[in-house]
């Protein structure tokens, strides 16, 4: 079974422009020096998760052509800085502090919705087998350390000051 021609998902396999499998490789003029760079993009996304240099050709003047192994290659890094980027964005925007006290352990978490027009997070807190506790919309700048877990359990869950 193969895509049709103007299909935008259809595979392409030339030497500056390699798409499959849900990534693009577009090997372009480096704007800064003389060589060549090459950018790789994710389905759907319009700037490049990757942008890196490119091997120049054995005339010393164009691209080194892309191939299948040069494009797994690309994707498998790309895929990579794009997990990075997700797992370092869930940490800014996800906190957790666990308290243990006389009653058992309480998780509470804060996350983080940046939302344009009104960024907000969420406090919530859960006992050891995952029942809500509480919870309450704060401000996204709330500060969570086990101080203001444990003011916040302590004072009944009530919106934090």
């Amino acid at each position: 079974m193969t895509a049709e021609p103007d299909s935008t998902n259809a595979p392409i396999h030339e030497p500056r422009l390699w798409r499959d499998n849900g990534w693009t490789a577009r090997v372009v003029k480096n704007n800064d020096d003389e060589g060549w760079a090459v950018e790789m993009y994710r389905e759907g996304q319009a700037e490049p998760a990757l942008i890196g240099p490119w091997t120049m050709g054995r005339d010393k003047k164009n691209p080194k052509p892309l191939d299948v192994n040069a494009f797994n290659t690309l994707v498998k890094t790309a895929h990579e800085v794009v997990r990075r980027h997700e797992q370092a964005q869930h940490a800014l925007l996800h906190k957790e502090v666990v308290l243990r006290l006389e009653a058992g352990e309480v998780t509470v978490t804060l996350d983080i919705v940046p939302d344009e027009d009104e960024p907000h997070a969420l406090l919530a807190a859960r006992d050891a087998e995952g029942q809500e506790l509480g919870a309450q919309r704060v401000a996204a700048n709330f500060r969570l350390n086990a101080a203001s877990a444990a003011a916040w359990v302590e004072g009944g869950y009530a919106r934090p000051r």
